[in-house]
């Protein structure tokens, strides 16, 4: 199962004609996929890692081996003029290696100072594990099309108590849950952001990641925890943004395109982890709202779309929990329900009101899959495997 990533092919293409940009939240399998996946299609890979002195020392000098052919740069973000130095060695070394660059920031945020790498390579986010990649399939999407639904797939009570994560997705171990939470907390905040953001009080930034799994699906206020917290707007604002920079958390924005106006702009916030939240039906909304991501993720990384995921609300407070794009165009709607009690009045109005092509009321529960006026009512377990 772990031998292979979704994301290990289209990087050892790309390898071949650029730098690859491989960036992702912390022990999502970025340095397994390195070492492991990719090495293994190469003669040698040689692998320096930021954190450690002796890969910081070797970086910093510039000592390759010379009968390596990948050179695998791991966090190296946290070094303050790695886009020049990356820039550098790209240019002067790319005819004898080939240049493999990991982190657990968003790579294309924390570039800072030097020329543009424009042009250089390509950046991929790597995500947890999806219940298609759990099932080892490869399922050919493209965008206006209906998704291909088949035949369920095993796995998903694992992944909705677990995560995607691959150590506590394997352990399926409630004990190992907490302690892998605890020190991934601990380490996201105390080494990853504290080794390039400048934070004055990080016990106030732990107090907020503490109170967000609370918060996942509903309107996202900074002025209630503006309050809650006796901070700064400015502060919870300027937090948000670093946890969402180092993907802890991602928000999805009400969608707003030509004649279709939204009543509020507060955005909605999920976590890259979903097995963090304690609601059932709120833990459910944020692994669905994942799996969209993954996808939209690799529509944009991998085959150039513009995609958008976004919720639908209007000034009569009609919602739907998920709105896909492609180009700004609306491709599907999702509405969530952990069970089934009729057809969602609000997805097939949002369906004739934006044109959306198809609308999918996603239920958690098997044995479900059903068209009905339009909309396709179906089971997580077949519909959720039908994506990336």
């Amino acid at each position: 199962m772990l031998k292979d990533r979704y994301l290990s092919s289209p990087v050892a293409v790309d390898l071949e004609e650029k730098m690859v940009f491989i960036s992702g939240p912390r022990q999502v399998g970025k340095t397994t996929l390195a070492q492991s996946l990719l090495a293994g299609r190469f003669k040698k890979a040689a692998y320096f890692n930021w954190d450690k002195k002796q890969g910081r020392d070797a970086i910093i000098a510039a000592d390759w081996p010379q009968n390596a052919d990948l050179i695998i740069l791991d966090e190296i973000h946290k070094y303050k003029r790695w886009k020049r130095f990356v820039k550098g060695e790209y240019d002067s070394l790319k005819h004898q290696y080939k240049f493999l660059i990991t982190g657990s920031a968003r790579l294309d945020v924390y570039r800072k100072g030097g020329d543009s790498l424009l042009g250089r390579y390509r950046h991929y986010r790597l995500h947890p594990f999806s219940l298609a990649e759990l099932n080892n399939r490869k399922n050919p999407l493209k965008p206006f099309e209906n998704i291909p639904v088949g035949a369920p797939a095993k796995g998903l009570e694992i992944l909705e108590q677990f995560g995607g994560f691959p150590e506590p997705m394997l352990a399926q171990d409630e004990r190992k849950l907490r302690l892998w939470h605890n020190e991934l907390h601990e380490r996201l905040l105390r080494e990853d952001i504290r080794d390039v953001e400048t934070i004055r009080d990080l016990s106030a930034m732990q107090v907020l990641t503490g109170m967000l799994p609370s918060k996942v699906g509903s309107l996202l206020s900074i002025n209630a925890i503006r309050e809650d917290m006796e901070v700064s707007h400015r502060a919870v604002s300027n937090w948000l943004n670093i946890l969402e920079a180092f993907y802890y958390q991602f928000r999805i924005y009400p969608f707003s395109r030509g004649p279709f106006r939204s009543l509020k702009k507060e955005p909605k916030l999920y976590l890259w982890d979903w097995s963090e939240v304690t609601g059932a039906a709120a833990r459910f909304e944020n692994m669905v709202a994942s799996h969209l991501l993954k996808l939209a993720h690799w529509l944009h990384d991998r085959e150039g779309y513009r995609t958008g995921l976004y919720f639908l609300r209007d000034s009569s407070k009609r919602e739907v929990d998920f709105l896909f794009t492609v180009g700004e165009k609306p491709w599907f709607a999702v509405e969530v329900k952990t069970q089934y009690e009729g057809l969602v009045p609000n997805l097939n109005y949002f369906r004739e009101k934006l044109r959306i092509p198809f609308a999918y009321q996603v239920i958690n529960r098997p044995g479900i899959d059903q068209l009905s006026g339009g909309i396709r009512v179906i089971s997580a377990d077949k519909f959720l495997s039908a994506l990336i």
